[in-house]
């Protein structure tokens, strides 16, 4: 066995199956390993004061946009509620700090995390309602993980879409895609694309 091999030549100690590390939570079952941060998730949403709130069913408001202070100042807003910059930005920073390290185990919030995580510098009212929205959603879906199947496959899948002119700003696409081994997923990502216009883009 290889922890036989391993106790022969350093010294260690076998502490036992895998079960908890660095808030990742292991669940064996002979359908295959679950890995999810249950525990982490609850201590978020305490945290931030919304343990009693009701859970949401999306990380964010379908078509909903999220604008740098750059872009309204230069937008006409005729809107009687102003978005103002946070007095203490650091409360958000620390917000999407942590939920940068949940996407380890939950990718179905990555890429709203990434839009959050491009306001860091100056976040507005409007980008710490969107990361509550988010943590809401978590509390809702705290079970939520990576299931690694134990059925052996070959059968490799990629899925990828993309979103025309999805930054208000700069009018940059965005690309998505997923990779998975059987149901395993082994890839995701999200990126800008670099401007385009529309005639080179219908040609």
């Amino acid at each position: 066995m290889v922890r036989q091999d391993l106790k022969k030549k350093f010294k260690m100690k076998d502490l036992g199956e895998l079960k908890f590390f660095f808030g990742i939570e292991f669940s064996r079952s002979k359908d295959g390993i679950l890995m999810n941060q249950r525990k982490y998730a609850l201590e978020l949403v305490a945290k931030i004061g919304l343990a009693g709130s009701k859970p949401v069913a999306t990380p964010l408001e379908f078509n909903h946009k999220l604008t740098y202070v750059e872009f309204d100042k230069f937008v006409q807003n005729d809107s009687p509620v102003v978005d103002e910059l946070l007095e203490d930005r650091s409360k958000y920073q620390r917000v999407v700090g942590r939920l940068l390290y949940l996407t380890m185990t939950r990718p179905n919030i990555s890429f709203v995390v990434q839009v959050l995580s491009e306001h860091m510098h100056a976040p507005k009212q409007s980008h710490m309602d969107a990361a509550v929205r988010v943590i809401k959603y978590i509390k809702g879906t705290t079970g939520f993980g990576l299931f690694m199947p134990a059925v052996q496959t070959n059968q490799l899948l990629a899925y990828c879409d993309s979103d025309w002119g999805a930054y208000m700003e700069t009018r940059k696409s965005v690309t998505g895609y997923i990779v998975k081994l059987g149901n395993a997923i082994v890839s995701l990502k999200s990126k800008k694309q670099s401007t385009v216009s529309r005639s080179s883009a219908e040609s």
